[in-house]
């Protein structure tokens, strides 16, 4: 029991930041982690999952995750606009999802409807002993 409450503290303490990031611009979405695991056969590594709960016309400002986070993004409901380094803004569907390479800038991360909201799952494979997911830019 010990060990899950451990687990617990710490995926709640990485969370900090992302949800600052989701409530920074007054139109606040919601990060709710929901998975965090050292890979076995793969030291030092590890796996983290999150959702991302956007309302109608809820962003995120640009923003960077871990240096070593390589970054799966699964829309779950709704439309996402997203960019990531100097790519185009694309809008992502339920069922369509995208990556980010290590050091990747993440410039635009939005719902792409002011009516309706979105849902995103995102799966971090990143360094066990990253303790920031995700810094913004500085303004």
């Amino acid at each position: 029991m010990k060990s899950r409450s451990l687990t617990l503290a710490i995926i709640g303490a990485l969370s900090l930041p992302l949800l600052a990031i989701a409530h920074a611009n007054g139109r606040s979405g919601t990060v709710t982690p929901i998975f965090s695991q050292p890979i076995p056969n793969i030291p030092g590594k590890s796996v983290k999952a999150l959702v991302v709960e956007y309302p109608p016309g809820g962003s995120s400002p640009a923003h960077r995750h871990a240096p070593s986070a390589f970054i799966y993004a699964h829309v779950l409901s709704g439309e996402i606009r997203s960019q990531v380094n100097d790519g185009p803004a694309r809008v992502y569907r339920a069922g369509e999802g995208f990556y980010e390479t290590p050091g990747s800038h993440h410039g635009v991360s939005e719902n792409a409807s002011a009516t309706k909201p979105a849902k995103l799952l995102a799966v971090f494979v990143v360094d066990t002993d990253d303790k920031e997911l995700t810094t913004p830019d500085k303004e």
